[in-house]
């Protein structure tokens, strides 16, 4: 609407300088701002961040177009050719959705480990991040860590100073706004299958009934993932932690598992249903208890396309 002041105008954009670690200690940046083609920047290496039209990247677009690029990209230089984009994917989006044919970057020599680092730190603290995205990010990071033998010295200020005897993953908490445990536990969401790493996302399985499912083996994951698409359920926490405790003591299989899915909840309240309305729905000969069946299988299966989310 004419007049109307777009919320992309409220975005406060975080000082280049201070997110890459561009200043040394004379204040002033080791490079220029660069203007590179966009169909020269090529995403990140197993990039873990999502990069969808959505109304997020609408208002990165209307930013974009009021405002220009206010914080370049960083990038580094190709392996073969063109930049590897290390931050600033969604803004390169936003140029090749306005049709921009260079976009600002500031370019920076990395190693893989350091990219790596400044590309997860550079995102993980959007507030929009799905939980994949975040187990993927946490678990990339934390491999560096584990690779440099827990050395506190990667990207110097990224990481920063770590105590003696700390952990990778103590030292990859100090560095978040994350507990080592809740890492652990986005960490472990990385072994769950894909499937049910989506209903995870999509919140149709909590997340720490996620976390309790990515300790099956996956070949039984696969198996509960089958059983949830047959009976149109999803597994509640308790559910997931019993089928944790069964698979540690035996092979869980099909009937095991669908037995378990199957326990009923305490019964509700009654809800009558009047006959002569149900009449109009169902063949004459009908018993009540054909209805029943009938209504309760529709209900699971409106339940199951609607995602049942379950209390963490």
């Amino acid at each position: 609407m004419a007049g109307r002041k777009s919320s992309a105008s409220n975005i406060q954009m975080p000082d280049v300088n201070a997110l890459f670690g561009l200043e040394g200690n004379t204040g002033k940046t080791d490079g220029e701002i660069v203007e590179i083609a966009v169909d020269q920047l090529h995403p990140f290496n197993s990039h873990p961040f999502r990069v969808l039209d959505d109304e997020k990247m609408q208002e990165t677009v209307e930013s974009v177009r009021e405002h220009g690029i206010i914080s370049p990209l960083l990038v580094r230089p190709g392996k073969e050719s063109g930049y590897e984009i290390i931050s600033g994917h969604r803004r390169k989006r936003a140029c090749e959705l306005l049709g921009l044919k260079t976009a600002p970057c500031f370019i920076r020599k990395m190693t893989d480990e350091e990219a790596t680092v400044v590309m997860v730190d550079s995102n993980i603290q959007r507030e929009e991040l799905l939980y994949s995205e975040k187990a993927y990010a946490y678990k990339m990071k934390l491999d560096v860590l584990n690779r440099q033998g827990r050395r506190a010295d990667l990207t110097s200020d990224q990481v920063g100073q770590k105590s003696a005897g700390k952990t990778s993953r103590e030292t990859l908490a100090d560095n978040s706004n994350e507990s080592s445990t809740q890492i652990q536990r986005y960490i472990r969401l990385t072994f769950l299958i894909k499937p049910l790493l989506d209903y995870v996302d999509e919140k149709r399985i909590a997340f720490g009934a996620g976390v309790e499912l990515s300790y099956l083996e996956p070949e039984v994951q696969e198996i509960l993932y089958q059983t949830m698409q047959r009976l149109c359920v999803f597994p509640s926490l308790a559910q997931a932690r019993k089928l944790k405790e069964l698979s540690r003591v035996r092979k869980l299989d099909g009937n095991g598992i669908e037995i378990l899915l199957s326990d009923e909840k305490p019964a509700a309240p009654a809800v009558k249903l009047q006959r002569k309305k149900l009449n109009e729905y169902f063949p004459a000969d009908y018993s009540a208890e054909q209805m029943e069946e009938v209504i309760y299988g529709l209900l699971k299966k409106w339940r199951f396309e609607q995602g049942d989310i379950q209390a963490d």
